[in-house]
């Protein structure tokens, strides 16, 4: 099973397929699949993951969405990027198998449950995010209690492993009603999940691990970001529970307008007024630029409509080609006329033949 195969692909589904026969096919290869049925079976185990990673997406409206519009793009846009392994599946059971199977399946250990993540949506100016630029961002978030370090016991103390679950955070069963090979959980009602319980908790976030506070994170945009693109800073999100890794910050970023200029990639299109004695004899006009002004010549002849280009002087990108400044002539027609004007004209007109 390739690692890039269309989602629908392996669940063998079309594209139009309903929730309930996406549901009805991830059984079925699941209970085929699964690392309990096909032990030390590393083929298995890898179908496994793809086909839980594809009945995430197709499972979730707004995953499905996302995948059908823009593929795996739009899915990294949202934060979802597959599970690593098959205990990264098992953590996270109750979005994955909860509707096909109406249980929860966990390893024997409970694993560290990393923090939320966080969006936001940050204004910038068309200057700042062509040239790149640094915004700083405050907020509140959650973090890791200074006080008890994120274990959410007193300072001195430690949390004590739980006697009715022996730290794994659930109490296990076979379930032959299923083929006799899953591990069905339910979450352990002394620790609520935990696998730990704090006797003695810390004061300052009342064993919460964490507390909320104000922050400021410092968002550096690269040159020729551009409307719409999300930013990821990583361990910028929630803290997680009880020491975990910190979620993620998602940043999208919305572009002003320029009162100059449009983008089209990393070129910068200008509309420049010149009047036509310079359109037809040719000259010099100065234009503005994304780094201050430049000198545009103009050809002998230059039509109304046509673009000039100045090359580099558009957006340059960290990474991939420069652009460049794309300068729409437009020429200014005079509305007021001197007599000896008029009368230059005419002749000019009866020469030309006009």
């Amino acid at each position: 099973m390739a690692k890039d195969s269309d989602y629908y692909e392996i669940l063998g589904v079309s594209k139009d397929a309903k929730d309930e026969d996406i549901r009805k096919a991830y059984r079925k290869l699941a209970l085929k699949h699964h690392p309990d049925r096909n032990p030390d079976n590393k083929e298995a185990e890898e179908k496994f993951k793809k086909m839980s990673e594809a009945y995430a997406v197709l499972s979730d409206p707004e995953k499905r969405k996302a995948y059908d519009t823009r593929g795996r793009a739009g899915l990294r846009d949202m934060g979802f990027e597959g599970f690593k392994d098959v205990s990264d599946i098992y953590s996270n059971f109750g979005d994955i198998f909860g509707d096909s199977f109406g249980q929860r399946y966990y390893t024997a250990e409970t694993r560290a449950v990393p923090g939320d993540d966080l969006r936001a949506a940050v204004p910038v100016s068309f200057m700042e995010a062509a040239l790149g630029a640094e915004k700083d961002l405050h907020f509140q978030k959650s973090a890791v209690c200074e006080t008890c370090g994120g274990s959410g016991a007193k300072p001195g103390t430690e949390p004590r492993t739980c006697p009715t679950c022996g730290g794994t955070g659930h109490t296990i069963r076979r379930d032959s009603q299923l083929g006799g090979f899953f591990s069905v959980s339910s979450v352990c009602p002394q620790c609520d999940g935990d696998g730990k319980i704090i006797t003695d908790p810390c004061s300052a976030c009342r064993g919460a691990g964490s507390v909320i506070k104000p922050v400021t994170i410092t968002l550096r945009m690269p040159p020729g970001t551009d409307d719409g693109d999300v930013l990821r800073l990583r361990g910028q999100g929630e803290a997680g529970a009880h020491g975990a890794p910190p979620g993620d910050l998602y940043v999208s970023i919305r572009v002003a307008p320029s009162d100059a200029f449009v983008r089209s990639g990393n070129n910068i299109i200008y509309e420049a007024n010149i009047d036509f004695i310079t359109a037809a004899l040719g000259g010099e006009i100065e234009v503005p630029a994304l780094r201050g002004r430049a000198t545009l010549k103009i050809p002998r002849g230059t039509q109304s409509g046509q673009t000039l280009r100045l090359r580099g002087q558009g957006i340059k990108p960290a990474k991939g080609p420069e652009g460049d400044l794309l300068v729409r002539i437009l020429l200014t027609v005079p509305k007021d006329l001197t007599p000896k004007q008029e009368e230059l004209l005419k002749e000019f007109s009866a020469e030309s033949g006009s």
